[in-house]
């Protein structure tokens, strides 16, 4: 459709500053890796509205190559930086290199010579280099930005590590980058180049950095964490576990070391570990509800009894959070009689609103259900409920009737909050869940667009819908229009990237596909990730990696359905699986379903 040139057009004057005021609105973070800052929507003077708004209309379809084109244009016109800035991020998340290059020598030129000093054109250089693999070229900007003072390092390994195309090449760009002493010497960039190495499952480059890491700083015992985490990346738990205990003594004199510690223990899968960690110094409200997930994480029951005993003798006060903990605690241990007594002596505050939530999961694990769902009703009507609570009561209630498997009282619950809070994006979201794991993707999609209604921009509402579009139907083009426009405004999110990985499969691109996937999966070890990689690399005749991936993903979560639709698509066989992983521990939310994996992510 022909675009109405600014006199043609209908729009009033008022409409089109509400168009550059949205074009703010959207914050989009457009740098592949440090989030290019977006400037203020400029001035309406002088500005070229036709290009500006088609560019800002193909954002908005998720047309990425259109959108940038527009913004070049409107920023070639106008001369403005702001719109070169914008152009250039948007070409970058869409792998446009030559558009992309275009908007960043306009934006270059218009800067003048501020423009050697400004760390976004910095990025912007060092990533488009990556795009086009020219390492020599990436590996000089990467070094310069090593070289900015004020933890330049976190954009250099930023930057590196969302605009490298494939593990591969970044683990050769940090190979050059060590061979030219270009990595400063501070502890913090040399343990986050490690990590960046272990999630790029590069264990020879790891090694290399861990080795040289213990060199510059010997004795410092985060270095000690460093080389214990690439210890148990290669599988030699019991080595890595030697490492951590040596430290012990030392982390129980450093309260920051102490937390360092347990989390490698946790990692470890050693919970119980972690909390005994976590007990050597002084404890607070926070100490003791990490202590109770680690123990229950571990179904440590006789810790947590232990816990649950010590806290009670000292509960005399009417501590609100000390009193919630206590519920928790006891709920989990099944002791739902204490619990309930708990939960309703949290004597006030934003405690006594999750306390009366938590009473009804209890209620409802006594059988009484119908005082469970009588409780959460008159918290739905309470006048003095903030409505994030009164929201919570009805997506519980919603829960519970899911828990007894009565889909008409769930779906129910959904329409009687959605009546008294119409369009809500929470139970919108939550409704849309149920939808979706009944397979009625229709209504899934229906509740998912009524949100994007209200909030064009929500950016995990438009990766859901992409993602489900793109996984439950064949309407892959409409799904991947969805999820640019997610990663234009999160590009390096590891759910969007899985998701736009997912749907460069679904269109046939296997090999594109699984750049993305290893990339999003170097950014979050998701089973839904791992799952994903693992059929792509099946697809593609590599069976024997597909496998590993499989076997990882089970191990992250083993009742994963993307990995159960994978297994079943693929034929691939595991080998058994090892003891049942521990269950989870008790939250400290009012207990409503989160959004988690699959079509809502």
């Amino acid at each position: 459709m022909r675009v109405l040139t600014p006199s043609e057009s209908p729009l009033s004057r008022v409409r089109m500053l509400q168009v550059l005021r949205s074009i703010k609105r959207l914050g989009l973070a457009l740098a592949i890796a440090a989030a290019l800052p977006v400037t203020a929507a400029p001035a309406t003077a002088d500005l070229p509205l036709q290009p500006l708004l088609a560019g800002e209309f193909a954002l908005q379809a998720g047309k990425l190559d259109e959108a940038a084109t527009g913004y070049l244009q409107a920023a070639r016109a106008a001369r403005d930086v702001a719109l070169a800035e914008r152009a250039t991020g948007i070409a970058l998340v869409a792998k446009d290199d030559k558009r992309a290059a275009e908007a960043l020598a306009l934006w270059r030129d218009l800067l003048g010579p501020a423009a050697k000093t400004e760390a976004d054109i910095a990025v912007a250089e060092a990533t488009l280099a990556l795009h086009r693999g020219d390492d020599a070229a990436a590996t000089r900007q990467l070094a310069a930005l090593f070289a900015r003072p004020n933890d330049g390092w976190k954009l250099a390994i930023g930057t590196l590590a969302g605009g490298a195309k494939t593990p591969k090449q970044a683990a050769a760009i940090v190979t050059r980058l060590l061979d030219q002493k270009a990595v400063p010497a501070t502890l913090q960039a040399w343990l986050a180049l490690g990590g960046l190495a272990q999630r790029l499952d590069q264990a020879k480059l790891a090694d290399r950095i861990v080795a040289e890491v213990i060199a510059k700083f010997p004795g410092d015992p985060r270095v000690a964490l460093l080389n214990a985490s690439q210890l148990r990346e290669a599988g030699k738990k019991a080595e890595a576990r030697a490492v951590v205990d040596a430290l012990r003594e030392t982390a129980s004199k450093d309260a920051e070391l102490r937390l360092l510690v347990a989390r490698e223990y946790d990692s470890l899968g050693e919970p119980a570990a972690a909390a005994d960690m976590l007990a050597r110094g002084p404890q607070d409200d926070q100490t003791y509800a990490l202590r109770a997930s680690l123990y229950a994480r571990g179904d440590d029951k006789s810790r947590l009894q232990q816990l649950y005993d010590e806290l009670a003798r000292d509960a005399q006060r009417p501590d609100p959070d000390r009193r919630l903990l206590l519920g928790q605690l006891a709920e989990y241990l099944k002791h739902f009689d204490a619990a309930l007594g708990w939960y309703t002596s949290v004597p006030g505050g934003p405690q006594r609103w999750v306390a009366r939530l938590r009473t009804a999961n209890v209620l409802h694990e006594l059988g009484r259900g119908k005082e469970a769902v009588d409780s959460l009703r008159a918290l739905q009507q309470d006048a003095s409920a903030e409505d994030d609570v009164r929201r919570d009561a009805y997506a519980l209630e919603a829960a519970l009737w899911q828990k007894d498997k009565d889909d008409a009282r769930e779906m129910d619950a959904f329409a009687r909050g959605l009546a008294a809070m119409p369009d809500d994006p929470d139970l919108l979201y939550s409704r849309a869940l149920a939808w979706e794991r009944r397979d009625d993707v229709a209504r899934a999609e229906a509740d998912l667009r009524r949100i994007l209604v209200a909030q064009p921009d929500n950016v995990a509402t438009l990766n859901a819908l992409g993602y489900t579009l793109a996984d439950r139907t064949t309407r892959y083009q409409e799904a991947l229009e969805l999820i640019n426009r997610a990663r234009a405004a999160e590009p390096n999110n590891a759910a969007i990237v899985d998701s736009y990985g997912w749907v460069l499969y679904r269109l046939g691109k296997p090999a594109e596909a699984l750049v993305e996937l290893q990339r999003a999966y170097a950014l979050q070890k998701d089973a839904e990730i791992a799952a994903h990689v693992g059929e792509v690399l099946w697809v593609l005749g590599r069976q024997d990696e597909a496998r590993r991936y499989f076997v990882e993903s089970r191990e992250l979560d083993a009742d994963n359905r993307s990995l159960a639709r994978a297994l079943k698509t693929t034929g691939a066989v595991l080998p058994p699986a090892p003891p049942a992983a521990s269950k989870p521990a008790p939250g400290t939310s009012a207990s409503a379903p989160a959004p988690a994996s699959g079509a809502a992510r």
